[in-house]
């Protein structure tokens, strides 16, 4: 996210993003085993090459898709008792995975357990927005930051119920 509130450029671009050698990516990564991705990260994803989550499972949120390719599971029905049905099955967390209007809907819904962040260093001025029309206040508990060499600060909140 950009300091000005932004996960991408306005046409879409996130060649702003500023990639530190000191984060641990693919140690970040073990953590999860599911992914939820909106549509247009999800188009993203298929137009940079596909399935870059190895075995997790990918839920894709579209109420316009009517199919996703393999091996991507498609939601575009029952969201709220789909993602409460998923959230109960055994395995590590889920992460949201791009998409401010996905992150919206989601945390509308009260579906939303933690969010965790990487605020770059750069302001766009304009883009698409971290999350949009919130029906309510998000009560937020930080429960870790960390500072990297380039400025970035991650940050990791407890989203209140």
């Amino acid at each position: 996210i950009t300091l000005d509130e932004y996960i991408d450029g306005i046409n879409n671009e996130f060649d702003w993003i500023i990639i530190d050698k000191e984060i641990d990516f693919s140690e970040q990564m073990k953590r999860f085993d599911t992914y939820f991705l909106g549509r247009k990260t999800y188009e993203i994803t298929k137009n940079m090459g596909g399935n870059s989550f190895g075995k997790s499972k990918v839920y894709i949120f579209s109420n316009t898709l009517k199919k996703v390719e393999d091996p991507f599971h498609l939601i575009n029905k029952n969201v709220k008792e789909s993602i409460e049905k998923i959230k109960k099955e055994q395995g590590k967390d889920i992460a949201v995975w791009g998409g401010g209007e996905l992150l919206t809907s989601l945390l509308n819904l009260n579906l939303i357990d933690e969010i965790s962040l990487a605020v770059i260093p750069i302001i766009l001025g304009e883009g698409i927005p971290f999350v949009r029309e919130i029906n309510k206040r998000v009560l937020l508990t930080l429960i870790n930051s960390k500072i990297y060499s380039n400025g970035t600060v991650a940050l990791t909140y407890h989203v209140k119920k």
